[in-house]
């Protein structure tokens, strides 16, 4: 059984999808105004943690994140620099998609760009017009959130409560000064000006949502996603237009990630502790570590980082790798012994509950480490076999096909100068030319190579990239 958390009525609710074995997913994507920063990454690895359990539990599952490449901060980007809107969001989209890259985070299935979905926008809001929940005011359009009596019930803030405006005009605003939003805005010197059959004029942020979602996964669908800042009121407007236009539910299930921190402070460029993920790797990180720490924190609590938590996280990763060095190097006497089947069967079991718990990653990656732990006593006992070796080691992939923290297989190979210089030195301990060895161990270690000399032979460990 899976339970998520539904920010929609704020409750626990057993997920089922709307079609048996498929799940539907929408997950708010990259304003493409700047590099993301490592908050950012916080609520994209939660999204990529779910798509993965999701399939690892069996759904087959089609995901859609969009990209925002008008709104008014692209807008003010691109004529702060001297550019087009499209010529300022390239650079940050396509460094956006190199960060999901580095991080592991597995493509989604469709990546719509709002400047490509214009006269969905409009059709939608054209239909908004028709049966009233839209006005037009000096050139603009707005919705009447006073018209759609389900306003607020994803934040559980009321309409009465809020302080009353005319209406708003710019994308993003507080809670206490919210009222009526533009769909659609009247043309502005320096602003770029679509014609449709609403006029012309450009959309506001809200309803680029809504077009992307429904033309690529209908109305409703399973799973809406964001971190906590999009619940309002970006998801509640988006909630308004989508259902007074469709007449149906948006979404099933809301998921929403809390913030990340640094340090216990709120991330802020004036403080000199905002980081995007390549002021991180100027700094060494290792994108992988990054990853496991993102992704260690359950998603509706804070995460605090810092540089011990993220050595704290390093550390938790070099565990599970020196683990699959161990059994996959070791010669084991062939065969299997009684127990490791259902060993792995338990730690799998653990680790779908955990998971299957609201995405309670500490449950499941408890039951990874006690896993581990376990077999290596089997190990240190000399009671492991070939077979176990090789079932233990296919398991643990198996649950990184979820958690997407180890790296490929093929990091791990050598450059053939570092190949050749362990067999120079195998050469030299074999003529009993000691100090020779000794000297290549070292250029090994300097390299990023530590050797370890066993009765079955010498095995070699990265302890850092190799460039």
């Amino acid at each position: 059984m899976i339970e998520f958390h539904n920010t929609l009525g704020g409750q626990r609710d057993v997920f089922a999808s709307l079609i048996p074995g498929r799940v539907t997913m929408y997950t708010c994507g990259p304003t493409v105004y700047d590099f993301a920063h490592i908050g950012n990454y916080r609520a994209y690895v939660f999204e990529d943690l779910l798509k993965r359990f999701l399939r690892f539990a069996g759904y087959g599952v089609t995901h859609v994140m969009n990209i925002t490449d008008v709104d008014d901060k692209t807008i003010a980007g691109a004529n702060a620099q001297g550019l087009t809107l499209g010529a300022y969001t390239e650079k940050y989209t396509q460094a956006f998609f190199e960060d999901l890259r580095v991080l592991n985070i597995a493509p989604a299935d469709y990546y719509p760009r709002a400047t490509d979905h214009i006269p969905e926008m409009a059709r939608i809001i054209a239909g908004l017009l028709e049966k009233g929940y839209a006005y037009r005011q000096e050139g603009s359009i707005y919705f009447s959130i006073a018209k759609f009596p389900g306003y607020g019930k994803l934040s559980r803030i009321r309409p009465e409560d809020l302080r009353v405006t005319d209406r708003i005009e710019a994308d993003e605003y507080e809670k206490e000064s919210a009222r009526d939003f533009a769909l659609w805005k009247a043309p502005k010197e320096g602003e770029p000006v679509w014609e449709t059959e609403v006029g012309p004029g450009r959309p506001g942020w809200h309803i680029e949502c809504s077009a992307m979602s429904s033309k690529y996964l209908g109305q409703p669908f399973d799973i809406h996603c964001g971190g906590v800042d999009n619940i309002f009121p970006h998801h509640e407007n988006e909630i308004a237009q989508s259902e007074a236009y469709g007449g149906k539910p948006l979404s099933k299930t809301w998921l929403h990630c809390h913030h990340l921190i640094i340090n216990g402070e709120k991330m802020s460029k004036s403080k000199g502790n905002y980081f995007t993920l390549k002021d991180l790797l100027k700094k060494g990180v290792d994108p992988l570590a990054l990853r496991f720490l993102l992704l260690s924190t359950h998603y509706r609590r804070v995460l605090n980082f810092t540089f011990e938590a993220l050595d704290q996280a390093a550390a938790a990763l070099r565990r599970i790798k020196d683990f699959l060095y161990e059994i996959e190097t070791s010669a084991f006497p062939p065969g299997k012994i009684a127990g490791v089947p259902e060993l792995l069967a338990e730690a799998r079991t653990k680790f779908a509950d955990g998971l299957g718990d609201d995405l309670n990653i500490s449950l499941a990656l408890t039951a990874l480490f006690e896993l581990i732990k376990k077999i290596n006593v089997l190990v240190k006992d000399g009671r492991m076999l070939a077979d176990d070796a090789r079932a233990a080691s296919s398991f643990v992939y198996s649950l990184d096909e979820v958690l997407a923290v180890l790296p490929a297989k093929k990091e791990e190979e050598l450059p053939e100068e570092l190949e050749r210089k362990i067999r120079d030195r195998e050469l030299a301990r074999k003529d009993r030319d000691f100090r020779r060895a000794d000297e290549i161990r070292r250029e090994l270690a300097e390299a990023g190579v530590l050797l370890e000399d066993t009765k079955d032979g010498v095995r070699w460990k990265l302890v850092k990239k190799i460039e």
